[in-house]
């Protein structure tokens, strides 16, 4: 037995190497059939895995240079960029090439070094890297944008931190932010001696990131109008009082719990993203985390039902709870603008809502057709009454007028 499952191991570990190996000669199939404007020709390529993009090069070993060709598809009007950072695996610190159009048309390469993540639209400037730069050009033509390159590697290492975009983002005529999704994705660690990719990085940070989508989409945007509606309709009938009461009350706090783990999160991710702050999400957040926080702590101080200032606190408690529900979905939204996924999850949220408000108002009609029809049961009692044992009070009315 123990033989046999030695045997299944290994056998597991050939087929996910074989695998592995398959994919990348898959990657450099299908960069090796591009070709250049000016003919030239490079020992190797990668495909890369986000925005479309290759990259081609050949390694000098004598003097630790290589010449590259990065290509990536985009409009006229938008810009790609390739960069390289020594010292790390994102943005902070990339050594950057950007090719974009100015104002009369022409394609212009920058290098700019990214030392912060504060940059403001007068840091993209063309400037020197920490390595050597000894040629550089860009061209647009056929959809793609090619930024061309010879440079030194830094360390005299062939194993490189490469991140590149493309987007349509500009200000004042210079490349100026990028969406979310695979654009945050979009950064590797290649060896251009084998060709292979040797790691990739951002997979976490998005991850924590859906995550804290989810979180707050179950919670605020799922959990809080369905315990909503459950005290505003299941409880209209009878035989489900009090159980209406405990399911709502499991249903918000559930909500609040999930919440506020998706809140929490959020902060820590922006805590880690100096200098990138999405203002109206975050103060947003803010307000609904401290508008829930008293929402809950304010059950405390519920008054009974035969208390004179009940009537208040249900109007206080009707109000909080339809801002903190408004103000839950409308965040949701502004993270999916955010985050930037795929369209079919903004879109199958937005038929949750819309599924949602449609069982809202089947069951308002609904409901309102049984207290409706409870109250005319009740008027009609006293009425009943009065024909069979009340026709002398009914006569001493009359007497009376």
């Amino acid at each position: 037995m123990k033989q046999s499952m030695m045997i299944l191991c290994l056998f597991l570990s050939l087929m996910v190497q074989q695998y592995h190996h398959r994919g990348a000669a898959a990657q450099r199939q299908s960069c090796v059939a591009e070709s250049f404007s000016s003919n030239g020709l490079y020992s190797s390529c990668n495909s890369l895995p986000y925005l479309g993009a290759s990259l081609h090069w050949t390694y000098h070993p004598s003097n630790a240079t290589a010449d590259i060709a990065f290509r990536a598809p985009q409009t006229a009007d938008g810009w790609v960029a390739w960069a390289i950072n020594p010292n790390a695996s994102g943005m902070l610190g990339a050594q950057s090439f950007l090719a974009f159009p100015a104002s009369n048309g022409a394609i212009t390469l920058f290098t700019t070094a990214f030392s912060t993540y504060a940059l403001q639209p007068s840091d993209v400037k063309d400037e020197n890297l920490t390595f050597a730069v000894y040629d550089k050009r860009a061209e647009y033509g056929g959809g793609y944008y090619t930024i061309y390159a010879t440079l030194a590697l830094p360390a005299n290492s062939t194993r490189v931190n490469t991140v590149w975009q493309a987007s349509k983002q500009m200000q004042d005529g210079v490349p100026y932010g990028h969406p979310s999704g695979d654009n945050e994705l979009s950064k590797t660690s290649l060896d251009l001696l084998s060709g292979e990719v040797v790691s990739a990085g951002g997979n976490s940070r998005l991850r924590r990131k859906n995550i804290h989508g989810v979180l707050n989409a179950i919670s605020w945007g799922i959990l809080m109008p369905i315990g909503a509606m459950i005290a505003r309709y299941v409880k209209v009938f009878e035989s489900a009082d009090p159980a209406w009461f405990y399911l709502h009350v499991v249903c918000q706090f559930s909500a609040y719990v999930i919440g506020v783990a998706g809140w929490g999160l959020g902060l820590k991710l922006g805590s880690e993203s100096v200098g990138i702050t999405y203002h109206k999400h975050r103060d947003i957040a803010v307000a609904l985390f401290s508008l829930a926080t008293v929402q809950v702590f304010a059950l405390l101080m519920r008054p009974n039902k035969e208390h004179k200032y009940r009537v208040y606190w249900n109007v206080y408690h009707h109000f909080m709870g339809y801002c903190i529900m408004t103000l839950g979905v409308v965040n949701i939204f502004k993270g999916f603008d955010i985050l930037a996924p795929a369209k079919k999850w903004k879109h199958a949220y937005a038929g949750s809502i819309v599924t949602l408000a449609g069982i809202a108002l089947v069951l308002e009609l609904f409901t309102w057709g049984v207290v409706l029809k409870r109250r005319w049961r009740s008027s009609e009692k006293p009425h009943h009454g009065a024909n069979h044992g009340a026709n002398g009070y009914v006569f001493s009315q009359h007497q009376a007028l």
